[in-house]
């Protein structure tokens, strides 16, 4: 089994996450008339598009949040992002979130900002182009199907699944699985087709995962590094009924599996970031709330500002005062002692106890009074009672 160099954090349990790529023209129309739509039909509450200059990276594209309820009081927030327009099309990035863990049978956060249409050009695995609503069938030779499935579990953005074709299927079963699935996760899965002659090539492949296919079943392929708990013959289903019916052990094993505790993808951690702080699309009542984060953010900030100024005053105030002792003695003032200062103090702290040493040294270099003046200026008579 693989190992990643790095372990990413885990996700909340309220997080959906997926990536894409879209490779038809003008996407941003697209999700915009998607929304659009939804908000006239009551679907979604309400939708924006971030102007350009709130992005947080000048590298951003396109970016649309949405908000809308589920299980009747159950609030999501989502936002969409879409890059720059690259070579085979526009890549894009999905993040949402509710208000409790997220439940499959809620609809799916893709179907806000995209048409499910058959023919939508939105479904396209980023890394390998492969679609999440179609069948793929596996190249035939050895080397090019390791490296697409080496590619397509990379990031972990996709949950990859391999089935094996045991005998020609008919129409209904060249269907996808996913179709069958739950709704929040039939758009992140990726279903890779073994054709009847190649089980014992795709099986050598798979060694690499720790997983096999068996003749006729399914398997589900491991991110990398694996999460926890993750057993492969916990996630193998043995046979597989390729005749449109609903194959209910494999469907339990894919919800299973996406309720693993697995690692964020590769990126995703911005895109939840950007989600939770940048997030524009707010009601009154949350416009309100963080009005007042922000005045008690700018209260605290201004307490520490006035106390670092006095602070200085004082410390000000004594160096005065130690200065005017030097002076009215006429005594040259040393240079400042190097003492060792504790870590732990403040340079406030630091400052203070200096000017108080200086200001004791004065005192005590301060010319006496009374007879002891006399003395110094020899005018004193002595013992014997006689003058100098």
């Amino acid at each position: 089994m693989r190992s990643s160099p790095s372990v990413r954090p885990t996700p909340s349990p309220a997080l959906w996450l997926a990536r894409g790529r879209h490779t038809g023209p003008a996407p941003d129309d697209v999700v915009r008339r998607t929304l659009q739509r939804l908000k006239a039909d009551e679907t979604i509450d309400d939708h924006r598009e971030v102007p350009d200059a709130e992005t947080a990276s000048s590298a951003d594209g396109s970016v649309f949040e949405a908000r809308w309820t589920v299980a009747g009081s159950v609030t999501v927030r989502a936002r969409l992002t879409l890059a720059r327009e690259g070579e085979h099309g526009r890549e894009w990035l999905l993040a949402a979130e509710a208000e409790r863990p997220w439940d499959l049978e809620w609809p799916s956060p893709v179907t806000v900002f995209w048409p499910d249409e058959p023919d939508a050009s939105w479904d396209h695995d980023p890394v390998t182009g492969l679609r999440f609503r179609q069948v793929n069938h596996l190249p035939e030779e050895d080397k090019d199907i390791r490296r697409l499935l080496r590619n397509s579990v990379r990031g972990g953005w996709t949950v990859n699944l391999v089935v094996h074709e045991a005998m020609t299927p008919d129409e209904r079963g060249r269907l996808p699985v996913a179709r069958m699935l739950p709704p929040s996760l039939r758009h992140r899965v990726v279903e890779h087709r073994v054709a009847p002659d190649q089980l014992r090539i795709v099986n050598r492949a798979l060694r690499e995962f720790g997983v096999q296919v068996p003749r006729g079943g399914a398997v589900l392929l491991p991110p990398a590094p694996a999460p926890d708990g993750f057993d492969a013959d916990d996630f193998s289903v043995r046979t597989v009924f390729l005749d449109g019916s609903r194959p209910t052990e494999l469907v339990d094993a894919l919800t299973r599996f996406a309720t693993l505790p697995t690692p964020l993808p590769d990126g995703a951690e911005e895109a939840v970031t950007a989600l939770r702080e940048d997030w524009q699309l707010m009601t009154l009542e949350e416009q309100l709330a963080r009005e007042r984060r922000l005045v008690a953010m700018y209260t605290e900030a201004l307490d520490a500002m006035t106390k670092s100024r006095d602070l200085y005053r004082e410390a000000a105030e004594r160096a005065h005062e130690a200065l005017a002792v030097y002076r009215e003695n006429g005594t040259e003032i040393p240079a400042r002692p190097q003492l060792p200062t504790p870590p732990q103090s403040s340079p406030f702290q630091q400052l203070t106890r200096r000017l108080e040493r200086l200001k004791d040294t004065a005192r005590a270099l301060r010319p006496a009074s009374s007879g002891d003046g006399a003395e110094a200026d020899g005018t004193g008579e002595r013992p014997d009672g006689s003058g100098r």
